[in-house]
């Protein structure tokens, strides 16, 4: 028990549920999101049992982002940074908006490198500290209309396997968390629906609750896994469109 947590996208969703199951980790947790009235009420619900303090922000205008980065900076070292703010824009490339698709880039690669850069020389001065990039199980799939959002995902496995592998025996973790279909807000936006992902649109069997999802990236964090997927129906996705890669390379 002890030290601080930066959880961003914590509004509502996998964020919040961080924020929920870090209570039990830390004395203090900055949440960070768009909508004060959310934040607000996630830091009632938690109540005593964590100093939770809330940043209304909005990772795509850079003052923002700096200011986020200033506030790591000044807190650091972290105990746990979590990546989690993100969204998926599902529309035919030729007929999207390029500022949509270019926000994706802006807020799960730019973003993330942002502040893992202003987090990471303190964790590695002191010995400890845990970075979680919120990526997903569509990383391993070229989806069309969410090839931009799989991209970007893609680019988080690679970016934290690489990250571990340069900050082996120092005490950092890096881990890429990979969810699949997850109860959360994520599903109930503009332009899902049309892509197939709304939740009557997936059998049951394929959702996790958020609460899963979170268990299972803290659990990993105990061992060396980088890449995270929760729940085996997921993993068996990934392994299966890895090998239909591979066949289509080979």
């Amino acid at each position: 028990m002890g030290g601080t947590a930066l959880v961003t996208g914590a509004s509502a969703g996998i964020g919040a549920e961080f924020c929920r199951q870090l209570s039990r980790h830390c004395d203090r947790i900055i949440a960070t999101g768009r909508r004060r009235s959310k934040l607000d009420a996630l830091a009632a619900e938690l109540g005593d049992r964590v100093d939770l303090h809330c940043i209304q922000a909005d990772l795509l205008i850079a003052e923002d982002r700096d200011r986020l980065i200033a506030t790591i900076k000044e807190e650091s070292p972290l105990k746990y940074l979590v990546n989690n703010a993100g969204f998926g824009d599902m529309a035919a490339f030729a007929d999207s908006s390029l500022k949509a698709q270019q926000h994706q880039v802006d807020l799960h690669i730019t973003t993330t490198m942002a502040l893992t850069h202003a987090a990471l020389p303190a964790m590695i001065e002191a010995g400890a500290g845990n970075i979680i990039n919120l990526s997903s199980v569509a990383a391993f799939f070229p989806y069309p209309t969410g090839m931009v959002y799989s991209g970007s995902k893609a680019f988080l496995n690679l970016f934290s396997e690489g990250l571990q592998a340069e900050v082996a025996g120092s005490g950092v973790k890096v881990q890429s968390l990979c969810p699949g279909y997850t109860y959360s807000e994520f599903h109930d936006r503009s332009g899902i629906a049309d892509a197939g992902f709304t939740r009557d649109q997936v059998p049951s069997e394929m959702w996790m609750e958020a609460s899963e999802v979170v268990a299972a990236s803290l659990s990993a964090l105990e061992t060396d896994q980088v890449i995270v997927i929760p729940g085996e129906h997921n993993v068996a996705l990934a392994r299966n469109e890895i090998n239909a890669l591979l066949k289509r390379i080979g």
